[in-house]
């Protein structure tokens, strides 16, 4: 799976111009679930996100996780993250999981945060969805689960 992690001071994601999720200070999390993504990518991401040190402590170093500073987190599904930019002008999205396999480890992503404890909103998978932000630094940080064992 990958992700695009951004501090934020707030966010929200709107669907039809109705507000279906939003966060104060924490993170927003734009994730996809690539092919061959094995069964436990949700909560291994999960695992490395709550603990993503990239808050400020008190000498103003990035030392504290949006757990420590009990903060929120939007999840919202971005396949796009998938793109292949290598040849021509146009992305491709193949490598992309299929929608019935990446929603279940998108929503399975979401409820991995809540189990350790963070309050969690999301966007709705598949949907034509607005989202609005406040990058906080601006702190945007890649990661994918792929990255390590």
């Amino acid at each position: 799976m990958r992700a695009l992690i951004q501090r934020v001071s707030e966010a929200e994601v709107k669907v039809a111009g109705d507000s279906i999720g939003r966060i104060g200070p924490g993170l927003l999390v734009l994730v996809c679930a690539m092919q061959g993504d094995p069964d436990d990518a949700p909560e291994k991401l999960a695992a490395r996100v709550a603990k993503l040190r990239i808050f400020r402590d008190e000498a103003d170093k990035m030392n504290r996780s949006v757990t420590d500073i009990g903060g929120s987190v939007l999840v919202v599904s971005q396949f796009t993250l998938a793109a292949d930019t290598r040849t021509g002008n146009r992305p491709g999205f193949s490598s992309a999981e299929a929608p019935a396999r990446g929603e279940a480890l998108y929503l399975r992503f979401a409820e991995s945060l809540r189990s350790l404890g963070l309050p969690v909103e999301t966007g709705s998978f598949g949907a034509d969805m607005k989202v609005s932000l406040v990058n906080d630094g601006p702190v945007t940080i890649w990661m994918d689960s792929a990255d390590r064992a």
